[in-house]
């Protein structure tokens, strides 16, 4: 899984998702981590702590966030108090191996803040994109989809808006790109109609096959 928002439960029973194994994280605001309570099930499940792959300051924020999760389990009222949770590092340009996948965790900027991207295969995931520096770029090149979050028409300081995003898109050359992260200013109608056809916006439930091949 990446990321867990607010909504998370409400994605997994949309999905029938009946294990998550591991989540990583692309950074640490509210929207992308607020729903990591409800990974607590999948741990009782394993029998085993659900890995969290993040940077150090996603971690500092999830552990005060959720400090309950790490606090001696036998201050908990019951053993389902707290989601079981343990962090493993990763780092931009630096590859790892997650339950057969190579994912490559690209840098990425939010506005000022550095967060990650995350190419599988041929797939990557960018989200909360304001630029993405050279290097990230170039490992960007050969995609068959690119997942980029693009928030509305007019600039943002934080967020990539519609023409700039449809310009990276044109750099990066993937085969297809689906817009995420819209808000309601963007009309999905209107962008079906306006944009060209390997970009559309991304819809609840859409489903992008995953080769297990490693990331170039």
């Amino acid at each position: 899984m990446i990321d867990a928002g607010p909504e998370l439960r409400l994605q997994l029973v949309r999905e029938r998702a009946t294990l998550i194994r591991a989540a990583v994280m692309t950074h640490a605001h509210a929207d992308h981590i607020m729903g990591i309570d409800d990974l607590r099930i999948f741990g009782f499940r394993l029998d085993a702590a659900i890995p969290i792959y993040c940077e150090d300051p996603v971690e500092q924020q999830i552990r005060q966030s959720f400090s309950y999760a790490f606090t001696d389990p036998a201050t908990h009222s019951h053993k389902y108090a707290a989601p079981k949770l343990r962090f493993d590092r990763i780092a931009p340009e630096v590859p790892f191996q997650l339950l057969g996948l190579t994912i490559l965790p690209i840098r990425i900027k939010h506005g000022p803040l550095p967060i990650l991207g995350f190419r599988i295969g041929n797939v990557a995931f960018c989200t909360d994109v304001t630029n993405i520096p050279a290097a990230g770029r170039k490992l960007l090149q050969g995609l068959d989809t690119l997942v980029l979050s693009t928030l509305r028409k007019e600039p943002h300081p934080t967020h990539i808006h519609l023409d700039a995003a449809i310009g990276l898109i044109r750099q990066l050359n993937p085969r297809q790109a689906f817009l995420t992260h819209m808000s309601h200013e963007l009309d999905y109608d209107e962008l079906v109609r306006e944009l060209p056809d390997h970009i559309r916006p991304a819809w609840d439930g859409l489903k992008i096959p995953i080769s297990i091949t490693a990331a170039s």
